[in-house]
């Protein structure tokens, strides 16, 4: 029997892949700038909803025989829209800044960004294939957006309250904090579920293991999991 703490932590993981851990406003066949104009921060979150939870129902039939080609739906829908590289940067918090980036000499520099790469592509992966069987708890799960809450904070933030009904007697509630990039388009810049900020909560896992293996990067990002975060 999960705690209520697992399960969260649990619901927090999955939701981030339901709707995208920075969701950007472009999809597939659809230029920048028609999805600037066309598209609200709140269409786009309600369009990534639901084409993954259409992903989710259909490998009912095929993930147990084929789970590769699950995870491979789900990077279909997710990488073009989410910005995993901006994602492992905040995670990596102090030790990935443009003020300590630019403190460093150019061997310094190239390592970093190397680190970084590295990073984005562990957290990349280990984030779908982990949460992406968590998913699956949630096909037919009732997912909503609050139309009472006002998403229209400024012409380039917006705030978004989702509900997801389950099982429990209250939906679980996620807040997302969305902003326009520089090119227009709108990405999510945090996310926080009952509570519990994702992004800290990855952030502090990598501080720990920074410690751990007395600052050396290399090591942390060698041995970093995905479920350790949610330990």
């Amino acid at each position: 029997m999960r705690s209520h703490r697992e399960w969260r932590y649990s619901i927090t993981a999955a939701l981030v892949l339901v709707t995208g851990l920075f969701l950007g406003s472009t999809a597939s066949g659809v230029s920048a700038q028609e999805a600037v104009e066309g598209k609200s921060a709140r269409a786009t979150l309600r369009e990534t909803t639901d084409k993954v939870l259409v992903v989710i129902e259909e490998a009912r039939d095929y993930v147990d025989e084929d789970p590769e080609r699950y995870y491979a739906a789900v990077h279909e829908v997710l990488d073009p829209i989410v910005d995993f590289r901006g994602f492992a940067r905040g995670v990596m918090g102090e030790y990935a800044t443009g003020a300590r980036y630019r403190g460093l000499d150019e061997a310094g520099r190239d390592q970093l960004r190397d680190q970084l790469e590295r990073f984005t592509e562990t957290m990349r992966v280990g984030l779908v294939r982990t949460y992406s069987k968590g998913l699956l708890a949630f096909g037919g799960s009732r997912v909503e957006l609050d139309d009472d809450e006002d998403s229209d904070d400024s012409p380039t933030r917006a705030t978004l309250r989702q509900l997801i009904y389950s099982d429990a007697t209250q939906p679980y509630v996620v807040v997302y904090l969305m902003a326009r990039d520089k090119s227009g388009a709108w990405k999510m810049r945090n996310l926080v579920v009952e509570n519990v900020n994702l992004g800290q909560i990855y952030r502090s896992q990598f501080e720990s293991a920074a410690r751990r293996y007395d600052g050396d990067l290399d090591k942390v990002i060698a041995n970093w999991t995905v479920e350790s975060a949610a330990d």
